[in-house]
């Protein structure tokens, strides 16, 4: 019979044992993570206070910065915390709650990147039609279905989180609440909770990236058919942002979720972890800002007239 434990909290490793190295991580994690503030933050008051920048391009850029800052939050501040305290716990219920959003944001993140890849095939595919099929109406109605379905199946995958039971180990070989280290960890309930990990992510992940591919096809065949090549060069820059974005989220989350959780395994989406928990939140609006044109100029815009109100 197996003795199940009434887990109250769980211990959190972490990324290292070392002592020595404990200081160093957190000055370089919080300098990340105020960098990842300030710059998705930032992102959404340009793109609020820029009328230039009044698109449903940046429409839906500015829920991707909001996205990245929740992202980045339900898993950092808990990090630093640990990185500087003997007793690195957390709580069950905690636990649970760093789960719950950090799937659901995962596969918000998921569908927006989608839906920005189906505006980008409609600005380039369909440029004359693109204001009409374009409405705020259809904006607010494309944003909502990412937050929507994204909360509802976090509710169903942390339910089954919650189905788990531990016989006395409550060590989380990570630095924060992740399924593959809880499931590797539990000793009864983790076979549909295994399974549906990968099959609803699986499932989720290849549905919205085959809209972004088919976007990204009907984009490519619209731009070979242009006749100019300024034309041509401007599409390709307003989709390079984009598509950067798409590969590093969806390449390290493949990588992450789409394997059984084993003891390699584990500890090698750990470091992974650590690039799109805290890195691509940081670089997503380094992204688009540095290759896109008018974020550029909406910016010296904005700063000109910060110079000019201070003087």
């Amino acid at each position: 019979m197996l003795n199940f434990t009434d887990v109250t909290e769980f211990i959190l490793l972490g990324l290292t044992s070392h002592q020595e190295w404990q200081i160093l991580f957190f000055i370089i994690f919080l300098v990340v993570y105020i960098i990842t503030l300030v710059g998705n933050i930032g992102m959404i008051v340009l793109i609020k206070v820029s009328p230039q920048l009044n698109s449903p391009m940046y429409f839906f850029l500015s829920h991707l910065s909001f996205v990245d800052v929740w992202f980045s939050s339900n898993v950092t501040p808990k990090m630093l915390e640990n990185l500087l305290s003997e007793t690195k716990t957390i709580s069950y219920n905690g636990c649970l709650v760093q789960c719950f959003f950090f799937i659901a944001l995962v596969h918000v993140e998921f569908f927006i990147l989608a839906v920005m890849a189906f505006d980008r095939y409609m600005a380039i595919g369909k440029p004359l039609l693109y204001g009409s099929r374009m409405s705020r109406v259809v904006c607010v109605r494309l944003i909502s279905f990412p937050y929507v379905y994204g909360f509802l199946t976090s509710l169903v995958a942390t339910l089954l989180t919650y189905g788990l039971y531990f016989c006395g180990k409550i060590e989380i070989n990570h630095f924060y609440c992740a399924d593959p280290p809880l499931i590797k960890m539990a000793c009864a309930g983790t076979f549909v909770k295994e399974y549906s990990m990968v099959i609803l992510g699986g499932i989720n992940a290849t549905y919205s990236l085959t809209v972004v591919l088919i976007s990204y096809l009907f984009i490519l065949i619209a731009i070979v058919q242009m006749h100019s090549a300024e034309g041509r060069r401007k599409a390709f820059s307003t989709c390079g942002s984009h598509l950067t974005a798409v590969i590093i989220f969806y390449g390290t989350l493949f990588f992450m979720y789409l394997r059984r959780p084993t003891e390699e395994s584990v500890e090698q989406g750990k470091m992974v972890a650590v690039f799109y928990t805290t890195v691509i939140p940081m670089l997503n609006p380094m992204i688009y800002s540095l290759r896109n044109k008018d974020v550029k100029v909406a910016m010296n815009l904005v700063m000109s007239r910060i110079c000019v109100t201070t003087k």
